[in-house]
C-alpha cells in the first residue's frame, strides 16, 4: 500500500471518528480532566520531540545546508 493511500485512509478514519458522540464528548470534557501535571508533561514532550528531529534533521542534512 503506498504511502499516500496510508495517509488517504488515515485521514478518514479520523473524520470518521471525530463525528463519533462518544469522542465529540471526550473532546468537551477535556479541559475539566486534564490536571496542571499533565499540561505540563505533555510540554516537554512536544518541546523534547522538536529538539530530537532537529537533531535528527541536522544529521541527515548537515548543519551547512540548515544554517542557509
Amino acid at each position: 500500500m503506498s504511502v499516500i493511500r496510508i495517509a488517504i485512509t488515515a485521514a478518514g478514519v479520523a473524520a470518521t471518528l471525530a463525528r463519533h458522540p462518544a469522542v465529540r464528548a471526550g473532546i468537551k470534557a477535556a479541559p475539566l480532566l486534564i490536571t496542571p501535571k499533565m499540561r505540563e508533561d505533555a510540554a516537554e514532550a512536544v518541546l523534547s520531540t522538536a529538539y530530537r528531529a532537529g537533531v535528527a534533521a541536522r544529521q541527515l542534512i548537515g548543519r551547512t545546508r540548515l544554517s542557509r
